[in-house]
Order: structure tokens, then sequence, then C-alpha cells
């Protein structure tokens, strides 16, 4: 997905002397139209978010809650209290005598059995903490490295350190004595990632959701380590091949001023598009292009700039928590949904494959509402949606009370966790459309974050839904149904043009109110 809408270039016939060249304008003067090897780099590229996907619901399986049977003269007795507990899917084993019952596996396939995580005192806080500091981490991460990112490193450095790092704290979360190492190690993981927004990363994000089913499958009886070590050893591979195949943003480099690194990087861009690649020479056409220095109006300001910028102006702010607000909910059930679904008494393989599946048509459904119809009214109906969807599986029976209620309730599921996922796309986009090219791409930064926030609060509410599915399923549905309404204090944007600055959004509004 595009920042922003890119208008045809125009000739030097054509041009208005009253509107600068960008920065971006003129590279793509020289780069041509997208080749087929550049675009092979831009899909070797966006691949990274598969291994973020499989990072992001990693806990899916190795922080699961194993099933249980009765051993010795309990088993056989089907009045025994273990009988009676394991007849019901609410009843905790934590509560039975030693001896009485064991775990349908290994206890090393889970950290929550091998560490006694629930029957150790530590109750759903300590369940959730790993899953919960992986997205804390992700959260201080986002504040902290997109400026590392933006001045210090650049793009592709950035992305290969944060690939190295994630790998290597996943090959050390093997090593994992206790539960406070592993969640450290976790929050490691989530701080080094940095997301790259494009329409290919939507669909190996996808991809990589999906090969986790398939793997915890192949390691179901093997220890919960073998899961980080074949996630984290092939992106580390793949952190090395992008170092040496992938070239760093022209376009950071020249804002940076180090004029002669943009060139070669330019042309071999160029060179991937089948084009004759640029001269020393031929750069003044970057020289005249106006108002880029450090990250520019086209850029974007700094996190901590565009915040300062936001709060100096009430409409920008209105906007900015609105927005936050309804992605907070929404990224509660979308990192949450998949995180749940060991509470439904389905399969745990096909549930999350089921999940991972639906991400994207849900892509798909939000293009064509973006194409259709305006962004609040599809919004409200997406949260809505969802949250009716949730708040079913805490009303559908239990298995026990019904023979089609596993399915029944697994169906809602996979219904809300699309919905939020089609909400999710068109928030970003959204948020792309309500502020201008100035406060753009950190304000997009933010949204993002606030839906990470919600992927913090989610685990809590899993470890508390594993026994009240009211905690999880019931309090998705209200936060996602009730904070999705604060889409309908933002303005529509639907076929508006995009502003480049605060002060041309102010007067578009300005026009659009009749002021």
């Amino acid at each position: 997905m595009a920042d922003a809408a890119t208008t045809p270039l125009l000739t030097s016939h054509e041009a208005k002397p009253a509107k600068a060249l960008s920065i971006d304008d003129a590279i793509e003067t020289y780069i041509g139209a997208t080749g087929a090897r550049q675009l092979l780099t831009a899909m070797l590229l966006a691949f990274a978010w598969a291994f973020e996907a499989q990072q992001v619901f990693m806990s899916v399986f190795t922080d699961a809650e194993p099933t249980w049977h009765c051993t010795g003269v309990a088993a056989g007795d089907p009045g025994s209290f273990c009988s009676l507990a394991a007849a019901s899917a609410s009843a905790s084993a934590c509560a039975l005598p030693p001896g009485t019952w064991e775990w349908d596996r290994p206890a090393e396939t889970s950290v929550v059995s091998e560490w006694a995580l629930k029957c150790g005192g530590g109750g759903p806080a300590l369940v959730s903490l790993p899953a919960s500091s992986f997205f804390a981490g992700n959260l201080a991460g986002g504040f902290l490295l997109t400026t590392l990112a933006d001045t210090l490193l650049g793009r592709r450095k950035m992305l290969v350190l944060s690939l190295v790092t994630m790998s290597v704290a996943g090959v050390l979360t093997v090593f994992s004595p206790n539960v406070w190492v592993y969640a450290a190690l976790r929050f490691l993981v989530g701080k080094w990632w940095r997301n790259t927004v494009s329409v290919a990363a939507f669909v190996f994000f996808s991809v990589g959701f999906m090969s986790l089913p398939a793997l915890a499958y192949t390691l179901r009886e093997a220890s919960w380590r073998n899961m980080y070590v074949w996630t984290s050893l092939p992106s580390l591979c793949y952190a090395v091949l992008l170092y040496f195949l992938v070239q760093e943003s022209p376009r950071w480099l020249l804002v940076r001023g180090r004029k002669q690194e943009a060139i070669a990087a330019l042309r071999q861009i160029a060179s991937l598009n089948g084009g004759e690649g640029i001269t020393t020479s031929s750069f003044t056409k970057l020289e005249t292009c106006a108002g880029e220095v450090g990250d520019g109006v086209a850029g974007g300001e700094g996190m901590f700039s565009t915040l300062r910028s936001i709060c100096e102006r009430r409409w920008a702010l209105r906007r900015l928590a609105a927005i936050t607000t309804a992605t907070f909910g929404v990224g509660v059930v979308y990192y949450g949904m998949p995180l749940s679904v060991g509470s439904l008494s389905s399969d745990l393989y096909l549930s999350v494959a089921y999940n991972a599946a639906a991400e994207l048509p849900s892509s798909v459904l939000s293009w064509l509402l973006m194409g259709r119809f305006n962004r609040r009214s599809s919004l409200v109906a997406l949260t809505a949606a969802s949250g009716l969807c949730s708040l079913a599986c805490v009303v559908i029976p239990d298995p026990e009370a019904g023979a089609g209620g596993s399915h029944l309730r697994l169906a809602a599921e996979l219904a809300s966790f699309f919905a939020s996922c089609a909400a999710y796309d068109v928030l970003l986009m959204y948020s792309i459309e309500l502020f201008p090219t100035s406060v753009r791409n950190s304000a997009v930064g933010l949204v993002r974050q606030a839906g990470v926030l919600g992927g913090v609060v989610a685990p809590m509410l899993v470890a508390l839904g594993r026994e009240r599915s009211y905690w999880s399923f019931g309090v998705f549905g209200l936060t996602v149904g009730c904070l999705g309404l604060f889409v309908t204090f933002l303005p529509e944007t639907k076929g508006r043009r995009l502003s480049d600055t605060m002060e041309d959004e102010e007067e578009a509004a300005a026009v659009l109110s009749g002021g």
C-alpha cells in the first residue's frame, strides 16, 4: 500500500514551473518503469513479513495449554473427582491431587506445562507474560528504532540488524531456564522488529502465518524450543542474503546528503530495470528538488516531531486520538483471536491454519470496501461484525452441550478475526488519508503502534478466558464494537485529494465545511 497517490510525471513542456520537482518524482525519472528484476528485489524484501508473522503468532503453539487426562484408578472411575473435572471444559487440573492426572503430551512441548506456569501459582499473568512481552518489545522498538533507521543506520542496515538480532534472540530463547528469561528474550525479539509496508508484504505475512501450524504439527511431540530453532535460523540466513543483494534506499541517502552513494544506488536500480543508468552530471535535477531536508516534506517528520506538530492543532490531535482508539480495539481482536483458538475445543493446528487463510481474502474485502463505500461506514460495519461474532463465541454452547458446538464457535471466531483483519487494513489506509504528507509516515506508524498495544493486552485476556470465555471473547467483542464507534468522529476522506502540509489540510477542511 502506498502512502500517497502518485501522479504521472509531466514532460518539460507540460510541467508547471510553480511546482518544484520532488525527490521521489526525480528518482522515478532516473530509474524508469519497474522492471522484473527490481520487482523480484521488492518481493525479496517483502518476504521479511513471513518471518514477522511466525514470531507474532509463535506463542499460539509454544505457550499453549496442553490437554490432560486422568491416570490410575481415577481414569477407570467415571464418578471420580478427576473424571468429572476432565468432562468439564472449564475445569482445571491444578486442583486435582498429584498423581491422578498427567498431560497428554510430554511436558516440554509447551512452556506452560514444562515450567508449571498454570499450576505453579503464577496464574494468568505469568501465563500471558511471554506473549505480552513480545508485543511490548514491538511497541518499544516502534518508537525507539524508527528514529535510528531514519537518521543513523538507514533502511537496509536497520532491516538486516533487526533480522539478525531477532534471529539470535530466537536461538537464545532455546536456552531459557525459566519464564522470566524467556519473556525477556521475547521482548528483545519484538523490540528489534520493524515493519515495512507493501502490498506483497501482506501476502508473505499470510504465508508465514500459514507455515506455523504445519511446522508446529511436525514438531508436536518435540520440545517447544525446536519451534524457535526452525524459525530463527532461516531468518538469519535471509538477513545475510539481504545484506549482499539489496542496496540502501536512494531517497534516504539523498536526504542525508550522501549524494555519491545515492547515485550509485540509482545506477544499480536503473540497471535492474534495463536502463542505461545515470551519470554524476545528471544529478543536477535532484539539486532542484525543493523542501526536502532531513526527512523533509515527502518523507515526513520524525515520530516525536510529528507528535508535537499534531498536539499543536486540535483537529489533528482529535483525529489521531479517534483513529488510534479504534485501532487499539481492532488490535485486541486481531492479535487475540489466534491466541484464543486453543480454548475452542477444536483442532489447534487446523484452527490456526483457518485463521491464517483468512488474512488474504480479508485484504481483498478491504480493497473492495475502500473502492465502493466510505471509510466510516465500512469501519463501523466491520468492527460491529467482529464484535458480534466474538460475543457469539461466548453464548454458543460448549461442545458437550451440543454436538456442533465446537464447529459453530470456530466459525464465529473465524468471522470475527476475518472482520478485524479487514478493519485493520481499512484503518491503516484511512490513516494515510487523514494526515498530510508532512506527518503522514509517522502518524501511520503511531496508528500501527496502537494496534500493537492491543496485542500487549490481548494475551492476558486470553489467559483469563481459558476457563471463562467471557474474559476473552466477551471482552474482545465489547472492546472492538465500542471502540470502533470512535471513527464516527473522523471526517470522511473518500475521493478527497491528499494534502502535503498541515496548512493545506486546514484549508481543505475549511472549504468542505463551507468556512
